[in-house]
């Protein structure tokens, strides 16, 4: 059964396997044909699983590794072909992934590739193998919930996939239907697959049909848990990380699906009409919200195709993912939305389902590089980058923001009104260590501040407003302490909630401008005067936040004990004041801005120089170079202090600070 942990946030007293990252990931990466270990942190080794391999960038076969069969030992998801084996593929399950070797169309010098890796838990994936008997026999597998969908493969000689999903034919008797990994073709009826008999929480049944069940013949099994408000993972151990359901098309009202949690990772199959191939999209690779364009003409998901083998494409926008699952994206298209048909879909939680206790894993800080090729990586995070704030300090340049949920190229400036625009020099987000440049440059003046998104710590969400005021759900799962909202679709300042307005007094009746100095002023329209909550904030009918019509996009932040903090204090010129954080080894990086009066956002961190002495300080508002001639705070290990000159007496200051890692 699934391990519970307990009492946070002492990350030893709590199980890897509580959290969705442990348990499934994927990983791109970029191949040289030589050995490469792919270190994603899931124990394969020890705890068995699949790994799911496909060149994005070239037409070739998917390829599937598991445990129970061995390493070595291939099979393809789009074919029919025996499970083969090559020395020289997948070479070994590790304790923190696998290893490749060069016999591998994933592998294959100078390709684009992707792995899917699913580790074996309890109420989320099992890997199973059998013998088949000729008559119908039960299986038994150790999911110990809901089976949501099956995938059965011979691996003694060929045949085709058999796939069941609890949505086949609406839901109704989906035991009587099979569909093939490798076919285009509908769910069908026949018991020769699964006996007509429904699969149990300890056990599956399989019928006579020589593709699950030839006498003698050798089997593999893949089977995925649909989680019903049972799944008994993350810190609370109530969450669900892994759904199996269906929708009907609908491409005139576009279908939402409520799944109780934001997906990274989808496989989609309309169940009911020929010649329809399955789809896969996931956010590490590219699946966008809200770019308003269909076709070619924006910025689209990047999708593969289980039954074909098709190199990555990125032509349509698919799917818009939300706080609370998914809904179809501007382009119809009849694998996932042709009107009346049943679409099924397996669905699986974004990660960062914990509280972060170090504050390098999801904030990082760093210089570009002097690019000498194209599609390379040119800032390093350690970690896939959720948010990325992008400028060149030394001179007169804009602030660039952009976020993986929003696209690739896709910015804001913060210290503009304008909307959303996009840039030639494409910041890619599909890396799972920093951000990639598609375009050669020397990105050696300009600096990166990168966020992960995690839970108390920051979030990402997007909406399109209705010109009333309304509730927005986010997934920080803590009340948000600040809040900066910008409409993408048209020119409007930015909005900013900060717990410290006002002193802390009914914040929420007050608003501050990120693209301003302005001083915070009192409106309704922003946030209706409603606080925030842990799983809700609320706009009210102003441009900025909720225009009947617009599409925007809102950053939310929080404080995590000794991590980042969230605050505010009263200036005093004739001394120098100590901001406690409740860190230990000083702020990496502090934003500070004066709420009762006019004066700019600036930001300070130790890359560029944060010391006892003058300070590097950039204006977030302005596209101004930043100044280096005034000392307005000095280091400080439990946070950072604030210089007497620069501390105006009575004057209100808000700030956030994140950590340095502790020494």
């Amino acid at each position: 059964d699934l391990i519970k942990g307990g009492n946070w946030p002492n990350a030893a007293n709590i199980d890897p396997s509580s959290f969705v990252d442990a348990l499934f990931q994927t990983h791109v990466f970029d191949t040289t044909g030589a050995e490469l270990s792919i270190n994603n942190g899931i124990d394969l080794s020890n705890k068995g699983g699949l790994v799911w391999l496909k060149s994005r960038s070239n037409a070739v076969d998917h390829e599937l590794f598991d445990t129970e069969r061995g390493v070595n030992k291939i099979l393809y998801s789009n074919a029919t072909t025996a499970s083969t084996s090559s020395s020289l593929s997948l070479t070994s399950f590790n304790t923190n992934g696998f290893t490749l070797n060069n016999n591998l169309n994933a592998n294959v010098n100078n390709r684009q590739s992707v792995a899917w890796t699913f580790r074996k838990q309890p109420k989320f994936f099992d890997v199973v193998t059998y013998t088949g008997t000729g008559s119908a026999q039960a299986i038994s597998h150790s999911l110990n919930s809901t089976v949501g969908m099956i995938a059965v493969k011979r691996t003694d000689t060929t045949g085709n996939w058999a796939v069941y999903h609890r949505g086949a034919n609406g839901g109704t008797d989906p035991e009587d239907y099979h569909a093939g990994f490798n076919l285009a073709d509908e769910f069908a009826n026949n018991a020769g697959y699964w006996n007509d008999t429904a699969p149990t929480t300890t056990q599956f049944t399989v019928g006579d049909d020589n593709n699950v069940n030839a006498s003698s013949g050798t089997y593999v099994a893949y089977l995925f848990a649909h989680n019903n408000n049972d799944g008994g993972f993350g810190e609370s151990e109530d969450q669900d990380i892994i759904k199996c359901g269906y929708y009907t098309g609908n491409t005139s009202t576009k279908p939402s699906i409520d799944l109780g949690f934001e997906p990274q990772w989808l496989m989609i199959k309309n169940a009911s009409s020929a010649n329809q191939d399955w789809q896969i999209v996931d956010n590490i690779r590219g699946l966008y919200n809200g770019t308003g364009v269909s076709g070619s003409g924006g910025v689209q998901d990047a999708r593969l195709r289980p039954n074909q083998t098709n190199a990555e494409e990125t032509t349509f926008g698919i799917i818009d993912i939300t706080p609370t699952g998914f809904k179809i994206g501007p382009d119809n298209l009849d694998e996932t939305n042709k009107n009346g048909d049943t679409i099924v879909y397996m669905a699986i939680r974004r990660g960062g389902m914990e509280t972060p206790t170090t504050p390098s894993d999801v904030f990082a800080i760093d210089q570009g590089i002097n690019q000498s090729s194209a599609d390379t990586q040119v800032f390093d995070a350690g970690f896939p980058v959720d948010i990325l704030f992008r400028t060149r300090p030394n001179t007169t340049y804009n602030n660039l923001w952009l976020t993986r949920l929003t696209g690739e190229s896709r910015y804001l400036l913060s210290n503009s009104n304008a909307a959303e625009q996009s840039t030639a020099y494409g910041n890619r987000f599909d890396s799972n260590t920093g951000i990639i440049s598609q375009t050669t440059f020397d990105w050696s003046q300009h600096y990166a501040w990168m966020w992960k998104r995690a839970r108390g710590f920051c979030d990402v969400v997007t909406y399109s407003g209705t010109g009333s005021a309304r509730t927005v759900s986010h997934n920080l799962d803590a009340v948000p302490e600040m809040m900066w909202i910008k409409m993408r679709s048209s020119t409007q300042n930015w909005a900013v909630y900060h717990k410290g307005a006002n002193d802390g007094t009914d914040p929420e009746d007050y608003g501050l401008e990120l693209n301003s100095s302005s001083a915070e002023f009192n409106t309704a329209t922003y946030f209706n005067d409603t606080a925030p909550t842990s799983t809700v904030f609320t706009v009210g009918n102003g441009g900025a936040v909720n225009s009947s019509g617009e599409t925007y996009v809102a950053f939310l932040f929080a404080s995590i004990s000794g991590l980042c903090k969230i605050g505010s204090y009263t200036g005093n010129s004739s001394s120098t004041q100590d901001i406690d954080c409740g860190f230990t080894n000083g702020a990496k990086m502090v934003i500070l801005k004066q709420a009762s009066h006019s004066e700019a956002w600036e930001i300070y961190d130790t890359t560029r120089g944060l010391v006892a002495g003058n300070d590097y300080r950039l204006r977030l508002n302005t596209d101004a170079a930043q100044a280096t001639n005034s000392d307005f705070i000095d280091p400080l290990d439990s946070g950072f202090t604030a210089v007497a000159d620069s501390n105006f007496d009575g004057r209100r200051y808000i700030f956030y600070a994140i950590a340095n890692d502790p020494s």
